[in-house]
């Protein structure tokens, strides 16, 4: 009995401790790494290949592949979006006879010790597929104004059609990237790699790491070609494009330890499936040939690519000028490995929202259900366009991202993802005012329009739209912008 009364004191205790301290405060996820970035695509009408590079000097440097494929571009200024109404200029055009003649094509631009230099390729005027790559170098702080020399071709293991050359740095080392016909191979081009012993010549035997076998490898063409490489969390990613250049165009992609010797065909691995294809829900066809940068305040990483808004062409893909730059957010799984959803509809591009207390967990919809859950796949199912709310009256609504023209809207006080069906019921359903985070001010928060007070959050999981009155409450309203 003594022992029976001694816990019951202890009980008595905790609970008038609790009492007189209050409730405990909510769970608090840490403020995201990466915060949302938006930007409103295309970037550039008929402009395919697309690289951007982020210079220390604070401005982004933009060139791509011209329709005419007669000359080298560049665009520069401050923000990814500000690359849209930048001036261009032309820092070389193709020669009048011979070499470089003809079909200049997928320029890059990078910063090497101190000078700039840009790879491209090109045929020749006596033979338009000869394509080899070749380099400029550029001497002057700013590329549009600085002084371009001709760095020559770009020696390989043989003199085959070669090109899409990009260069990349890991653990120190220099790397020359590109896509190759190997002559003993029934194919159009593979993936070949290899060191530099300067920018513009290559050292030791290239190695081939990835020839097109599979069956979206080989639509229309047998191709592997335009390498880009991201580095995170230890590893190496290369993507690359695969297939005819029309909506069969995808990315594939590579993967290798950043340890491991990348001039060994064995450290590289090749995923099975492609990472970014069309996408008829957002009208997008043929995404590809992407490079990568970073947003304006370092913190997220940025897909850059282009596609075209029409499934269907006319004759030969590569006489169809309508390839835009596009851009959009790069996401991260919890295994490490990059996540780029779909190439997402044009305009606004979206943004996910991860709860307050549950940092793993997003808002997604499933089977048209809102919900917060983690590792959600597909990605695009947690993707929202904050736009313009249907309501007006500085409303916001949150466009699906992979369903365009369903919202988040509330019935029955449950948060369901459904088609705009253009009755003024709807529209105030699926209209909130979007305010400072409840629980953090630093996140965000959603009042419903038309039921003032009532929040977007989570309960058990589910969302609903309710009145917070505890910090609990407010804390299941509260969500980040990533």
């Amino acid at each position: 009995m003594r022992r029976i009364a001694v816990r019951l004191l202890m009980a008595v205790l905790v609970a008038l401790a609790a009492c007189l301290t209050g409730p405990a405060p909510a769970a608090q996820a840490a403020v995201p790494d990466s915060p949302a970035v938006t930007y409103t695509n295309p970037i550039a009408e008929k402009r395919a290949d697309p690289h951007i590079f982020k210079h220390t000097d604070g401005y982004y440097y933009f060139t791509a592949t011209v329709p005419e494929y007669d000359r080298i571009v560049l665009r520069r200024a401050t923000t990814i979006q500000g690359l849209s109404t930048a001036p261009e200029t032309t820092i070389w055009t193709k020669h009048a006879s011979g070499v470089m003649g003809a079909h200049i094509w997928a320029p890059e631009i990078h910063f090497i010790d101190g000078k700039w230099y840009v790879y491209f390729a090109a045929g020749s005027t006596s033979d338009i597929w000869a394509i080899r790559m070749y380099v400029l170098e550029g001497t002057g702080a700013n590329p549009l104004t600085a002084t371009w020399a001709e760095k020559g071709q770009i020696k390989t293991t043989w003199e085959s059609f070669s090109l899409d050359a990009t260069t990349f740095v890991v653990n120190g080392v220099r790397y020359l990237a590109w896509a190759q016909r190997n002559p003993s191979e029934n194919n159009n081009t593979s993936l070949f790699i290899a060191k530099m012993a300067n920018p513009w010549t290559i050292t030791g035997t290239p190695a081939e790491i990835s020839q097109p076998t599979l069956s979206w490898e080989t639509v229309g063409y047998k191709v592997n070609e335009g390498p880009a490489v991201i580095q995170h969390g230890g590893k190496v990613f290369m993507t690359y494009s695969a297939s005819a250049t029309d909506a069969n165009y995808c990315l594939g992609m590579l993967t290798a330890s950043a340890s491991a010797d990348l001039t060994d065909p064995a450290s590289w691995t090749k995923g099975t499936q492609p990472v970014f294809k069309s996408s008829a829900a957002t009208s997008q066809y043929g995404p590809g040939h992407n490079s990568f940068t970073v947003s304006e305040d370092g913190k997220s990483d940025i897909l850059v690519y282009h596609d075209r808004s029409y499934k269907d062409i006319t004759g030969d893909p590569l006489n169809d000028p309508n390839r835009r730059t596009r851009v959009q957010k790069v996401y991260w799984k919890a295994d490490g490995t990059p996540d780029f959803g779909i190439p997402v509809a044009d305009g606004v591009t979206p943004q996910r929202l991860s709860s307050y207390n549950f940092a793993d967990r997003f808002i997604r919809h499933w089977e048209y259900r809102a919900k917060i859950e983690a590792n959600v796949s597909p990605l695009a199912d947690s993707q929202f366009r904050v736009v313009t709310g249907l309501a007006g009256s500085g409303t916001v609504s949150l466009e699906s991202a992979n369903f365009p023209g369903y919202y988040l809207r509330h019935k029955n006080f449950e948060v369901w993802v459904e088609k705009n069906d253009g009755t003024a019921s709807f529209a105030s359903d699926a209209s909130f005012y979007r305010r400072a985070g409840l629980a953090d001010s630093a996140g965000v928060s959603y009042e419903s329009y038309n039921y003032a007070g009532r929040y977007i959050r989570h309960y058990e999981y589910l969302l609903y739209v309710q009145a917070p009155s505890t910090a609990t409450d407010r804390a299941d309203a509260t969500f980040y912008a990533q």
